[in-house]
């Protein structure tokens, strides 16, 4: 046992395995990475809120017509794209982080990490493919 010269004190064993202490992963084997990019889409929504709403109000009471003439602006369109790719992308992880701490079977834990991915990339495809159809005004 190692003794801890700043208090003369043993050092408690280790819980983390020699492999996880040497990549300085945590059980979840991403370390803090998920924690960073979901900090990082939440600054990106904050951030391109504002304009989404604004769009949105300009869409009220539009038709399709109107809408296509709206979302035809490219800044308007990347400002939507932007938002629901930040927006998918943070709620895949938030998702995948609640199965990971209280979905203790690993079956079924793989299931809802791989149905959480399918999901979060079926709405961020089907979003997508709305407003591209839309600003292409086809």
């Amino acid at each position: 046992m190692s003794i801890n010269e700043s208090h003369g004190s043993p050092k408690p064993p280790s819980m983390r395995t020699p492999l996880g202490r040497v990549r300085s992963l945590g059980s979840s084997h991403s370390g803090t990475t998920d924690f960073w990019r979901q900090r990082i889409t939440a600054v990106a929504m904050t951030l391109l809120i504002v304009p989404v709403i604004v769009v949105v109000l300009m869409l009220l009471g539009r038709n399709q017509a109107g809408a296509a003439q709206i979302l035809g602006s490219l800044p308007i369109a990347i400002i939507l794209l932007l938002f629901i790719v930040a927006s998918a992308w943070h709620m895949k992880i938030g998702m995948q982080v609640v199965i990971e701490d209280y979905i203790h079977n690993e079956k079924l834990k793989l299931a809802s990490v791989m149905a959480n991915n399918f999901f979060s990339v079926a709405v961020a495809l089907a979003s997508i493919y709305a407003i591209l159809k839309l600003s292409s005004g086809v």
